[in-house]
């Protein structure tokens, strides 16, 4: 491969990125509302229930999409058939999925409230699975095309606007439904904003025609990516559901901000999602392996960097930050800060399964499902061990937080391995300047921790940009490289409209 083509492949990784991470910080702005709303207005009480139905319901829609979030990908690269009909086939694919989904949730819905009763609007709140998979495969398509635009039009601007809007306005008409309807309403907001850039992209399903053995055959290849695709978010995911069982809806409430807060830094790593997997499918069909191995260790360190410095942020002024959300959520600061530090040690883990969804997706897909085994173990032993002791709920409740953080870091450990065997070069994207910025950003965020209790709102309002600052600084000082800096380099005008890197075999 050329110098020529190496710079260009880490340029469609460096503007789709851009492009995303821009996107990332529309989402946290759009976000923080819902989460300031959803605390102070609706209680912990209310927001520990809604956090456990969105669990069921999101897994409901992560499963009818079969995996073609990622598969799509490859599924039109390898066909021979026309781009239209083949997203069309995974559109009618996810409908068909989206159906025995709702279906199933709508027959037991006491899976979704599984420590309250079943009341209101309840038994209707499945009808949305179907948005949420039809939304993320028509993105999948419009980001093989790397129209990286749409996903965050969608996803950064349409879902959580509408969503915090609508959290405020619909707890004058009913605050045991409120958070519900607004999730229900955010769905479908954005379900309209990703389908008009796939139909502008694709067009309409004209001379397409359901073929249920392409049907059938698409949605077999793509089992071992919905397998993985199920697991990666059932890590993330089952500690809220644990909690459910084990504890009260308010205690529920209280980590399911902690989360929300925690999971921010985990969108930057679907920020390069839609460009990474495109970029890794045209290596994988020159079978440039080196290619490949190259672009994990760089989007690795772009993001395990950016969200160690979010980890920070979030983390040292853990108490002011959960404070905002409110007063009672504050015990959620421990679980905060195992949290933040696992979205950190799973970063190299979940890039690296970028690229082992194409080249072992069994073998990843069996990874993932030890690693979740070992998850849920650990969470019930830490819970109960704890409980035996006699430590208080907080510290009870983040035991699943400590659990998930020594889990996702063993499957960074494996999957890392794993890839670096397979293509036979390395692909860590850890440097070791990352403890030392890690280092200031903590002694700068300790000062302002330490001022007199009447001077909190610094820590937020001067700390926590002083944290940034002093963390990027040594990053960029000591860490970056020449290729690091095109993820900052302007965009040539030429280049407004991104296309696959072109790869030169030797």
């Amino acid at each position: 491969m050329t110098k020529a083509a190496a710079s260009e492949d880490i340029s469609a990784l460096a503007k789709g990125g851009r492009t995303n991470v821009f996107g990332f910080l529309l989402r946290l702005l759009a976000r923080l509302p819902f989460l300031f709303i959803a605390g102070r207005v609706y209680g912990p009480d209310i927001v520990g229930r809604f956090a456990l139905a969105v669990v069921v319901v999101e897994l409901a829609a992560l499963l009818a999409t079969l995996g073609l979030k990622r598969g799509l990908a490859q599924a039109l690269t390898n066909e021979d058939r026309p781009q239209s009909w083949v997203v069309w086939d995974a559109m009618a694919v996810a409908l068909v999925a989206s159906l025995i989904g709702t279906a199933v949730l709508m027959l037991f819905p006491q899976v979704m409230f599984p420590n309250s009763q079943v009341t209101g609007i309840d038994r209707l709140f499945p009808c949305i699975v179907f948005a949420v998979a039809w939304s993320d495969v028509s993105l999948a398509a419009c980001a093989y095309r790397l129209n990286v635009k749409a996903s965050v039009t969608a996803r950064a601007v349409v879902e959580p606007w509408t969503i915090s809007l609508a959290a405020f306005g619909f707890s004058f008409v009913s605050r045991h439904d409120g958070l519900i309807l607004a999730y229900m309403l955010s769905m479908a907001a954005a379900l309209i904003a990703s389908l008009i850039p796939f139909i502008r992209s694709y067009g309409l399903p004209r001379d397409w025609r359901p073929q249920l053995p392409t049907m059938w055959r698409l949605a077999r290849s793509n089992a071992p990516l919905a397998g993985a695709d199920a697991i990666e978010w059932a890590t993330r995911n089952v500690d809220r559901f644990i909690l459910g069982l084990m504890f009260a809806p308010a205690i529920v409430g209280v980590y399911y901000m902690a989360q929300q807060v925690a999971s921010l830094p985990q969108k930057l790593k679907t920020s390069f999602d839609p460009v990474l997997g495109p970029v890794i499918t045209h290596s994988l069909q020159v079978n440039d392996r080196m290619a490949i191995a190259r672009q994990v260790r760089q989007v690795a360190f772009w993001i395990m960097a950016a969200q160690g410095m979010l980890a920070l942020m979030g983390s040292v002024p853990g108490e002011a930050v959960m404070g905002v959300v409110g007063p009672q959520f504050v015990q959620g600061t421990a679980a905060l800060a195992f949290l933040l530090t696992a979205e950190v040690l799973a970063s190299q883990g979940a890039v690296c399964e970028s690229a082992l969804v194409y080249v072992a997706r069994h073998r990843n897909l069996l990874i993932s499902v030890c690693v979740l085994v070992v998850q849920i173990a650990l969470s019930f032993a830490l819970i109960l061990a704890m409980r035996a002791v006699g430590w208080p709920i907080a510290y009870q409740a983040a035991g699943v937080a400590v659990a998930l953080m020594l889990s996702v870091t063993l499957s960074s450990i494996l999957k890392t391995r794993l890839l670096a065997k397979l293509l036979g070069a390395h692909v860590s994207g850890w440097r070791w300047p990352i403890v030392g910025a890690a280092m200031v950003g903590v002694l700068v965020g300790s000062i302002f921790t330490a001022l007199p209790k009447h001077f909190e709102w610094a820590e937020l309002v001067i700390g926590v940009p002083a944290i940034a600052g002093s963390y990027a600084l040594v990053l960029w000082k000591w860490a970056f490289k020449q290729e690091d800096r095109a993820l900052f380099r302007k965009v040539p005008q030429a280049e407004t409209t991104p296309s696959l890197p072109v790869q030169e075999r030797i």
